[in-house]
């Protein structure tokens, strides 16, 4: 634009609320989810600005210079654009409001809006979807837990506004001292949870659904993060990128401040202790296995929930699965320690 003498005037926002504004009663940022939702629905939303009539919008670039693994992602992800992101909202308001906060976190269903590939790509603004709910008058669970998403949306969006430094380090340097490991070794585990062949189904489900799709589901990315963090011990920043590297939804901010919500260095108030069991995250939330057969086909046989527990069966492996790489359990008690050494360094 500048080459041919029109400038450009930033205006607006993607977020429904400008990041900076929501303050406490102090006038400071609020670094708690909660308190900070109370403040950002108080404030509310201004409705979308209608479209002049007479708008055209001029189509003279190609293609040619998009990201060639963007595109693969997004024609197996599904249509894109903003005819297709309202297409989805209008479907997921009529079929999927109600009932979110029951299926939400079922990966094996289709539960969720699917529209962070929308937002991320400003095809749709949440102004849009606030206002529609608004005016539908929903006042279900279902709507309210929805909204709350929308809500963590900007709330890290947010944080990252007011702690750019946030983006690739530690919000709260309460763990500064924890003692992560590196080497080749780590290496080999940290590739083997990229590929999804750790062991544990539930994992690489997602990590193959992220690498197929450049997609997955909000559940099993909190488990698959857990994996990398607290069982190969690992900072955060790793998987972060790797995330980045294949989300078609890949939002800086709500990616790399939801790892930290995992690793215990971000806003969460009760961090590091929290470590997520892989194979019950998946009997619970995938109680037939059908995500995990989806996913993982050498383990296709198992019928149920078998299909997150191989080891258990003479029949197991026969499909060629890999063992797994670590010990949950003994991971888990190594977090633990390597938590309470790094506060007592403090």
């Amino acid at each position: 634009l500048r080459d041919v003498g029109v400038p450009m005037a930033a205006s607006g926002t993607p977020y429904a609320v400008r990041p900076g504004t929501v303050l406490t009663g102090r006038g400071t940022p609020y670094q708690v989810f909660t308190p900070f939702s109370r403040g950002w629905r108080e404030h509310g939303a201004e409705p979308p600005v209608p479209r002049p009539p007479t708008l055209r919008w001029r189509r003279t670039v190609g293609s040619e210079g998009l990201d060639a693994g963007l595109v693969e992602h997004g024609r197996s992800f599904g249509a894109v654009g903003e005819a297709a992101a309202k297409e989805r909202w209008a479907e997921f308001l009529d079929d999927g409001l109600d009932r979110y906060d029951e299926l939400r976190d079922r990966p094996d269903l289709d539960g969720t809006s699917r529209l962070a590939v929308h937002l991320k790509h400003g095809e749709i603004h949440p102004r849009t979807l606030l206002a529609d709910i608004a005016d539908r008058g929903a006042n279900t669970e279902g709507a309210r837990v929805f909204v709350t998403e929308l809500a963590w949306r900007e709330f890290y969006a947010d944080v990252l506004w007011h702690r750019p430094d946030s983006a690739w380090g530690d919000l709260r340097d309460d763990l500064a001292g924890l003692h992560y490991d590196t080497g080749t070794a780590v290496d080999d585990l940290v590739d083997a949870w990229r590929q999804g062949r750790t062991g544990f189904p539930f994992v690489d489900a997602g990590m193959r659904q992220l690498l197929e799709t450049g997609w997955m589901h909000n559940r099993v990315r909190m488990v698959t993060a857990s994996f990398l963090v607290k069982d190969l011990h690992v900072w955060w920043p790793v998987g972060a990128r790797h995330f980045l590297d294949h989300l078609v939804d890949g939002d800086l901010a709500s990616n790399n401040h939801g790892w930290q919500w995992v690793a215990g260095t971000g806003t969460d108030a009760s961090p590091y202790f929290r470590v997520f069991n892989p194979v019950s995250q998946g009997k619970r939330f995938d109680p037939d296995g059908a995500y995990v057969r989806r996913w993982v086909p050498e383990l296709a046989h198992l019928p149920g929930a078998r299909a997150h527990e191989p080891w258990r069966y003479d029949e197991g492996y026969a499909g060629g699965y890999p063992s797994r790489i670590v010990d949950h359990d003994e991971e888990r008690k190594d977090a633990l320690d390597r938590y309470e050494q790094a506060r007592g360094r403090r």
